[in-house]
């Protein structure tokens, strides 16, 4: 059998009927950048997050810049982090002339552990940025309470965890800003790439909105200097579909979460020590699992493995930014977040998406099971 990590052609295939009229009458208007198509899913999505505001942006990573733009980093300012995560929650920090500053995550969540967060705040500390990692909500309340005391903004990177909610509360609308990501491997992808900055804070909004066009206010008119970061019209008429649908795909990727416990938990892996499952969701909490991470004995091998079954899978993230060739100036080594670099070494995501079948789950589980028979 094949089981790819993600297929998005089923997908694809059942809202085809309701995305070509959409995308034929933005095709007669010819308004491609910014425009009332964007500026109608910029409304969803703020509603869909419990915010008052939304700025759509070209990605994921221009949120996260543009973001920082707006709470005013810059050399000189320190940004609080986790180390890992996708590159880009740290990239964005570096642009800007700031320096990253790493706390380990929490080894049952994989999210930035609070009290370590809490103890990297210095008076350099311009901004608190966690990341709500594989669509899992970071420990809002204490990294809120810590930042609200020292007067540093919080920037929830929730590019993987558009409908997690914290408490009750949509990731994204806990902090000074949320930053959203459209690619299209996410719960809520479009054709290409896109992303959004939500906020309920005016300034930041307003803030936002200008930076994205070159720092432009009003026409050909700058009084700061922003970048070119605009979410194409396309991509807001396809997204503004999707958002329809999102709800039900949220429920059937945690269905598949709660099929892979009972599967996983049913062939004794997890009893013997050689799968662990991901942590079950604190009360008040959603996990919309945009990626099903386990933590699996001789990770390497087994993935291996499955490649040759035909399973996809994919290893986030193999090495953790504070390693990064690229980040040594920081001066950071091996060992200095021990339990960032122990999930490098044993995390391994399966397949978890919307369309995957009881059967397909059924083979993965099956497969992993015969690579570890026999084994003590």
């Amino acid at each position: 059998m094949n089981v790819p990590l993600l297929d998005l052609t089923e997908q694809y295939r059942r809202l085809r009927e309701a995305l070509r009229p959409r995308l034929d009458r933005l095709l007669d208007s010819q308004q491609f950048v910014l425009g009332p198509a964007v500026e109608e899913f910029e409304e969803q999505i703020a509603a869909y997050c419990g915010a008052a505001r939304a700025v759509g942006v070209a990605s994921g990573s221009d949120a996260l810049l543009l973001a920082l733009m707006a709470a005013g980093v810059g050399p000189g300012h320190e940004v609080v982090t986790t180390p890992y995560t996708f590159f880009a929650t740290a990239s964005a920090v570096v642009r800007l002339g700031a320096r990253p500053v790493f706390a380990d995550i929490d080894a049952r969540t994989y999210n930035i552990d609070p009290d370590a967060a809490a103890r990297r705040i210095t008076p350099r500390t311009r901004a608190l940025v966690p990341v709500h990692l594989f669509g899992r909500p970071a420990a809002m309340e204490p990294l809120l309470s810590a930042a609200a005391e020292r007067g540093v903004a919080v920037i929830e990177d929730a590019a993987q965890a558009v409908g997690a909610e914290y408490r009750g509360r949509r990731c994204g609308s806990l902090g000074d800003a949320g930053c959203l990501s459209f690619f299209p491997t996410k719960n809520l992808g479009g054709f290409g790439d896109g992303g959004m900055v939500v906020t309920s804070r005016e300034d930041w909004a307003r803030a936002v909105r200008v930076l994205r066009v070159h720092g432009m206010d009003p026409k050909y008119v700058h009084k700061v200097v922003g970048i070119n970061s605009r979410l194409d019209a396309l991509q807001a008429v396809v997204l503004s579909e999707k958002l329809k649908h999102l709800e039900s795909w949220q429920r059937a990727r945690r269905a598949n979460a709660e099929r892979y416990a009972r599967l996983f938990t049913q062939s004794g892996l997890v009893e013997r020590g050689l799968v662990v499952l991901p942590a079950a969701e604190d009360a008040g909490d959603r996990q919309v699992f945009h990626q099903y991470v386990i933590r699996a004995a001789d990770r390497d091998g087994l993935r291996r493995a499955l490649a040759e079954q035909g399973v996809g899978t994919e290893v986030y993230y193999p090495v953790p930014l504070h390693l990064q060739e690229c980040f040594a100036f920081l001066g950071y080594g091996p060992g200095d977040f021990p339990e960032a670099e122990r999930a490098a070494r044993e995390t391994l995501a399966l397949p978890v998406y919307p369309e995957l079948t009881a059967e397909m789950q059924e083979y993965v589980v099956e497969r992993i099971a015969a690579y570890y028979r026999g084994r003590p």
